[in-house]
Order: C-alpha cells, then structure tokens, then sequence
C-alpha cells in the first residue's frame, strides 16, 4: 500500500473587490457612509415631513396654512371634543380616511387642538435651531481659542465654562425663562443659546488640543499664516465632525429644555402654545381627555428620537471607526 498522497492543488488568491472609493473627496465619502445608514435618511425625511406639515397648516409668518382653524380661535364643541381623524377605510368597517372638523379633538373650551400642536411643532423646531445654531457657534468658537493658545487663556475659558457646566440646564433654563419666556420663543431661544454652548466648547477644546500638534499646522505658522486662519481654515474643517454631531445632540436636549421649562412654566406662555405648556394643562384630563395628552407627547418623543438618530448617522459617517459591527454579518463572512 502506497502512503504517497497527491499535492494539494494550490490556493488561488481570490480576486479583490475594485475599490469604488478612491478618487473620492470626503465630502462625497462622508455622504456616501450618512446616505448608507438608512435609519438616519428615514429619520431626517421624516423630521423634514413634520416639519412641513406644521408650517403649511397653520401658516408662519407671511406663510399661509391651508387648516381652516387657527390656535386661538374658538369653535363649538362637537362630541364632547373626541378627534375626528378617521384612517380606518370604509371597506374594513370603518368611517373612511378623513381628518373631520378637528382631527385631534378640541381642547376644554373649543379650540381646535390639531392646530395648537401643530404650533406647538413650530415652537420646538424654531427652539432647536436657536439654541443648536448659536450655542454650536458659541461653543466652538470657546472651546478652539481656548484649545489653540493653551496657558492662561485655556484656564480662563475652562473656569468660566465648568461654572457654568455644573449648574443644571434646568436650574439655569428656569431662570432664562422666568424673565424671557412672556416675551416669545425667538427670545427664549436665543437667551436660553448663552447658556448651552459648554459641552460642545470643551468637545472642540479636547479636538484641537490633539490638532494642534500635527505636522500641517506647523507647515502652516512656518508660512506665515496667522493664528485666526490656521485656527478657522486649518484646524477647525478637521474638527467639523465633533462640531456637527455635538450640533445634533445639543438640538435634541433643546426640544427636550423647552418642553420641561413650558410644562413647569416658566417657558412659552399663553396665548402662544407649547407642547409642554399643552401636557402641562392638560395633564389632569388624562383620565377623561387623553388625546390632550397623547397628542402633544407623542410629538415630542418623536421629535427627539428623530434628532438623535440623524445624530447618530451623522457620527458614523464622520468616524466611520464608531460604526457599530454586526455580529450576525461577522459570522457569516467566510
């Protein structure tokens, strides 16, 4: 009997997948990787659809609304205020796919609750882009000189910034409000900005402390360019991604600081409408009246986890390093 074995036939190096991302800037390799996350691309289509719908049914501004009720206005009580929305059709036994004289009902003395919270939607959104825009601006502008020049300029801001950062939001907020809430929600936003700018300042401190040092940087004080371009036209665009994503995040606590200030009141006041002013009246009906509650409350969720998922998306696609692994897709791969 022969003990000899045939070779084993050689191993063929399997082909490698053509590279589609080569050539590519980031801007595009960003996209490419947000687009991917379809989470995310669901959650900013949604958030844009809410966002239409409140300001096309009430109007804003010098926008009109095609909704024949406004949020002041009082009508009749019909059905003892129960909404009139219909999304069940005909042929299943129900009343067909209508929205009715007042789809989410009516508040305790007439007015058309569809149009309170759809105002109620304006006011977040009007809150979130305030306090995200210009806390955003602030916080980075903070957290890059103090992260550039170090020394006593880095102590000053730092100190500054952790007494502001160890008072709660709600404590600070209240008072914000207390003296700014009466006044309309571009006030409240705006005041309520001056105080929300300390996390991204320290984020965006602890990025440039780490680019600072890089070798472009030094190229680019050799050169000649001033400390304001190298901080704004070099440093800042390789730090864009801490800034956008801590942008989001600080977006979705600001609909989440509005609605506690308006419910415990000391945020948007009356005749202007909130959708935590509308849970905090209406929270003694939730027994008799629930859609006053459900309502409102279901929009705020909404709102926020919508933020935070494009957040989300928005940290994947600028580090892609944090993407989560999927366990299942590692076991399959050969």
């Amino acid at each position: 009997m022969s003990l000899l074995t045939e070779p084993a036939a050689p191993i063929e190096p399997q082909p490698s997948k053509p590279d589609d991302t080569k050539g590519l800037s980031q801007g595009k390799l960003i996209s490419r990787r947000f687009v991917s996350n379809r989470l995310a691309v669901v959650s900013i289509v949604i958030f844009v659809l809410v966002a239409v719908l409140s300001i096309s049914a009430i109007g804003l501004g010098p926008i009109p609304g095609w909704w024949k009720h406004n949020f002041t206005s009082l009508n009749a009580q019909l059905n003892g205020g129960a909404p009139t929305l219909s999304l069940v059709p005909k042929w299943l036994g129900g009343e067909g796919i209508s929205l009715g004289e007042h789809p989410f009902g009516q508040s305790r003395i007439g007015v058309d609750y569809f149009a309170m919270t759809m105002r109620g939607i304006q006011n977040s959104i009007i809150v979130m882009f305030v306090i995200g825009g210009i806390g955003t601006v602030l916080g980075t502008v903070v957290g890059a000189v103090a992260g550039y020049y170090r020394g006593w300029v880095d102590s000053v801001l730092m100190r500054v910034t952790d007494v502001f950062i160890v008072i709660p939001a709600l404590v600070i907020g209240a008072i914000v409000g207390r003296a700014t809430g009466g006044l309309g929600v571009w006030l409240l936003a705006f005041f309520l900005a001056l105080v929300s700018w300390m996390t991204i300042a320290r984020l965006v401190r602890a990025e440039f402390l780490s680019l600072r040092e890089r070798e472009f940087v030094e190229a680019a004080r050799v050169a000649g360019a001033s400390d304001f371009r190298i901080i704004f036209k070099h440093i800042l665009p390789n730090a864009i991604g801490v800034v956008i994503v801590s942008a989001t995040l600080l977006a979705a606590a600001a609909i989440l600081l509005e609605t506690a200030l308006s419910f415990l009141g000391y945020g948007i006041r009356q005749p202007d409408v909130s959708l935590g002013l509308l849970i905090s009246e209406n929270q003694s009906a939730f027994q008799t009246r629930p859609w006053l509650y459900w309502w409102p409350a279901v929009f705020i969720v909404l709102l926020a986890l919508l933020v935070n998922f494009v957040g989300d998306g928005l940290r994947d696609a600028f580090d892609p390093r944090q993407k989560r692994v999927s366990l299942r897709r590692m076991k399959e791969t050969p």
